[in-house]
């Protein structure tokens, strides 16, 4: 039986050229965006994913900031630094539909500027740190497979589970409290990843540590993977190291913790510690394996997280407005911290005396620390300050 189906009433679809898209504007098939002037003649795949991700009411965004704190205050507040860059000291313009920019040209606030030279985002961050670790990983088979570890001496053995376990700590500490807590505050979204990299960046090597440190407790019999607590804790030895990261971690400004942590510890304490010390004294007492893991930490500092660093804090000393107040108030901090940073690395001495087969002299290698230091900072066109002679 065939009935005959009637036509069923329902509403039609009206296009009245409202709906998002319709419009045609002259760059409504542009394959690229064009809303900020890219650093070189064409702009980069990382500056289309990167900049004005994160929407500033200075620029557009004509309802102001979508959130806040619970003082007031919105979004990214500028005074989160005592640095300055071109046109902080403007007031936000009135913002409404329509209301265009206000007179504010492009960047409008000198912060946006900030292009990060490793041109770091979600993908770069995943595939390189998976690289890292697959390369060490296959390191550490292969140290495994050969047994390399039986080759190390007993006072080695005593120096890496003490001592490289110790740099655990820094790592974890810092990554956690000091580079995280940065990236929050940081006003753009260049310096948000840059910055948020260089956290992942400190937290993976604590965590290479930690799981090397697992590995030699299953790989040599009597390591105490557990001494490198006690280290930490109360070694005379590490606690200038402590207490240096520890005031690191209580910063509040963010540029002055990215400054204290990049521009001084670093080369002052951590190169010291990893290149002047471990590298070189590891060979010597028959370990191929622990150098790939500090290494690794050692490329990470010096040829990405300090490139960004350098070119951050160029642009603040060389501000076509606040170059010099940026330069005072950087050499505020360089008397603060230098003092601190030579301290931590004198209080680590005795640990260079450890290893059967010595490193070079702690004395030539905190020259060569000084020396690198002193050339970040003729980088940043800033002076020497006179702690480093202590």
């Amino acid at each position: 039986m065939t009935t005959s189906s009637e036509e069923r009433s329902v509403p039609k679809p009206v296009f009245t050229d409202a709906e998002a898209g319709a419009k045609e504007f002259p760059d409504s098939h542009a394959r690229r965006f064009n809303y900020f002037t890219p650093e070189k003649r064409k702009q980069s795949h990382y500056e289309d994913v990167t900049v004005e991700v994160q929407p500033d009411p200075r620029h557009y965004l004509s309802q102001g900031w979508l959130y806040g704190f619970s003082d007031g205050r919105g979004g990214y507040p500028l005074d989160w630094t005592v640095l300055k860059a071109w046109g902080s000291d403007k007031p936000e313009p009135q913002r409404y539909p329509g209301s265009g920019g206000k007179g504010y040209d492009w960047p409008a606030l000198g912060w946006h500027e900030f292009r990060d030279p490793n041109e770091e985002w979600e993908l770069t961050l995943y595939r390189y740190n998976a690289n890292v670790v697959r390369q060490l990983n296959q390191n550490i088979d292969v140290a495994r497979q050969t047994k390399a570890f039986e080759q190390w001496n007993r006072n080695w053995v005593r120096f890496v589970e003490r001592n490289v376990g110790a740099w655990m700590h820094v790592d974890h500490g810092l990554g956690l409290y000091l580079y995280a807590n940065a990236n929050r505050r940081a006003p753009t979204n260049m310096h948000n990843n840059a910055i948020s990299v260089n956290s992942m960046h400190r937290i993976r090597s604590a965590q290479d540590l930690a799981l090397y440190n697992l590995t030699l407790s299953e790989e040599i019999p009597d390591f105490d993977g557990a001494a490198h607590v006690e280290t930490w804790n109360s070694d005379p030895a590490w606690q200038g190291v402590r207490e240096v990261a520890e005031a690191l971690t209580g910063i509040d400004d963010w540029c002055e913790a990215i400054f204290a942590g990049n521009v001084v510890f670093e080369p002052l304490v951590g190169e010291l510690f990893r290149s002047q010390l471990v590298m070189h004294a590891a060979p010597r007492n028959g370990d191929f394996a622990t150098p790939t893991i500090i290494g690794a930490e050692e490329y990470d500092f010096a040829e990405r997280d300090l490139r960004y660093t350098r070119a951050m804090f160029e642009l603040l000393t060389s501000d076509r407005e606040f170059a010099d107040h940026n330069k005072g108030i950087m050499a505020q901090w360089l008397s603060a911290w230098v003092p601190r940073a030579l301290g931590a690395a004198r209080t680590l001495q005795p640990i260079w005396s450890q290893p059967d087969a010595k490193p070079p002299r702690f004395e030539d290698g905190l020259d060569r620390a000084k020396s690198r230091f002193s050339g970040i900072l003729s980088d940043l066109g800033l002076e020497t300050p006179k702690e480093l002679a202590q």
